[in-house]
């Protein structure tokens, strides 16, 4: 599947909290101004399909992605309404990143859905796929433009590049951490912060036991494991990072920011890795 076209600007991207009193509207088109290439609404930040229309609307041209829309949460149909609306309106700029279902014979389950996205008028080459797995990333490779993958060392990125072939899109989500002091204990504490929850999913725990970490490492979350799935430290660390992501065949290198309680404001650290990456120029 040859979803090329659909990430415009295939370089960075940058993930995006929603915030009750409407904030992150003018964080989009400050995110925008500081050059990245797209922004990415996490999975646990879409309360609401629209949340993607008000990003759209803050900014100028920068792209609007989810990451991810669950499909066992949000129905196929109103997806499609969602893809419907947002492309009419907003041309280019809308990248449906999608989720399947976390359940018992959950690949026939996403089979189905995506047949239902077929009929209501969502083309593969309109939606990514996020895939860890060998079946997921085969069905990503099929009947999307690509993979979306997170919480991956470089070598399971350029694992998955090599099965989903070099037609399709390969977007990595890499948690960062912005600490010039580099406090180990403090940046970890970052990274374990979701990683506790997400490391309950059962596509993550088999992701990280075929990159060759235990259940102990798993249920500990340890510093090795936390290490290889995320990167802390000054900009300098982030970016050697980002570009073995890109060496690895990832297209678009998300970056999600976590928070600690020291160092820069939120969209300092953004400055800040935009001027290291080079984004304005």
């Amino acid at each position: 599947m040859d979803g090329q076209r659909l990430l415009r600007s295939a370089t960075t991207g940058i993930a995006i909290d929603i915030h009750p009193d409407g904030s992150h509207r003018d964080t989009a088109a400050e995110l925008e101004r500081l050059g990245y290439h797209t922004l990415w609404i996490p999975g646990g930040q879409l309360d609401r399909l629209d949340r993607v229309a008000e990003l759209l609307a803050a900014t100028d041209s920068i792209q609007v992605a989810t990451g991810i829309v669950p499909l066992g949460v949000h129905a196929p149909v109103d997806v499609a309404a969602t893809y419907a609306e947002l492309t009419e309106r907003y041309p280019g700029r809308f990248v449906l990143g999608l989720g399947g279902p976390q359940q018992p014979g959950s690949l026939a389950a996403l089979d189905d859905q995506l047949t239902e996205l077929d009929a209501h008028g969502v083309p593969a080459h309109g939606r990514l796929l996020a895939a860890l797995g060998p079946r997921k990333v085969a069905i990503a490779r099929r009947r999307t433009a690509g993979a979306i993958v997170l919480l991956v060392t470089p070598e399971f990125t350029a694992q998955v590049r090599s099965e989903l072939g070099a037609g399709s899109i390969l977007v990595a989500d890499q948690f960062v951490v912005v600490d010039a002091d580099a406090d180990a204990d403090r940046a970890r504490a970052a990274v374990r912060g979701p990683l506790a929850f997400l490391s309950t999913v059962p596509g993550y725990r088999a992701a990280f036991r075929r990159m060759g970490f235990t259940d102990a490492d798993i249920d500990q979350a340890s510093d090795r494991l936390v290490d290889a799935v995320s990167v802390w430290g000054d900009v300098d660390d982030i970016a050697e990072r980002v570009a073995a992501q890109r060496a690895a065949g990832a297209d678009q290198v998300v970056l999600s920011v976590l928070s600690t309680d020291a160092g820069p404001a939120p969209l300092r650290r953004a400055e800040l890795l935009a001027d290291r990456l080079g984004l304005a120029a």
